[in-house]
């Protein structure tokens, strides 16, 4: 798979001939949209809480008559019919929410993902991606340069200065190839990879 390789001013000067085991695959719908649901419910912290019947103030006292006032007969407030019950079915906060996804399907759905990206163009490599000095200005800068506005950067280390440049830029993270998750590669725009990290990216996905 060939892919546009930028200067240092942004200019696509060359063609990249990316792996095909990285870049070369099919796009599988269904695969990608399994890892995705997986990875954000494994984010999820499980720390809501709901209040059962046994659990919210209220008195054990009959509230009125069994028999005679036309309603339907009640025992206590705390019923999950009453406003102010408990839940029947409460939410508890050691749930879990977390899926298992195996090593090798999560592999071939980053593969499918990086595939389709470079088919739709979304995809650029650099030689180096690195900044002088730690200032969000310089960063903004170059990317603008690059034409970038919503990017994920991938490069094989980031250094203090490009950390700190980006921090602070709403539509840009800089990742290593090893914390590159399939949320981030389809919610950015374009994906900038450096070519030590494509090397990276080869060997983890192999």
């Amino acid at each position: 798979m060939d892919i546009k390789l930028l200067n240092d001013q942004g200019q696509s000067s060359a063609t990249f001939a990316a792996p095909d085991t990285v870049f070369g695959r099919d796009f599988n719908e269904a695969l990608v949209h399994q890892i995705v649901i997986a990875f954000q419910a494994n984010a999820r912290s499980g720390n809501r809480a709901q209040k059962g019947r046994d659990a919210v103030r209220h008195s054990t006292k009959k509230p009125f008559n069994q028999k005679g006032t036309g309603r339907a007969r009640a025992g206590m407030t705390s019923s999950p019919l009453w406003r102010g019950g408990g839940r029947a079915f409460p939410n508890s906060p050691e749930e879990n929410f977390s899926q298992k996804v195996n090593k090798k399907m999560y592999r071939a759905g980053i593969r499918s993902i990086l595939s389709q990206l470079a088919r739709e163009d979304r995809i650029s490599i650099v030689d180096s991606f690195t900044l002088e000095a730690p200032k969000t200005k310089l960063a903004a800068e170059k990317l603008k340069t690059f034409g970038l506005e919503s990017v994920l950067i991938i490069t094989d280390t980031v250094d203090e200065n490009l950390y700190l440049a980006t921090r602070n830029l709403p539509h840009v993270a800089v990742v290593e190839p090893r914390n590159a998750d399939p949320l981030s590669l389809i919610h950015y725009k374009k994906v900038l990879i450096t070519k030590q990290a494509i090397a990276q990216l080869e060997e983890m996905l192999a």
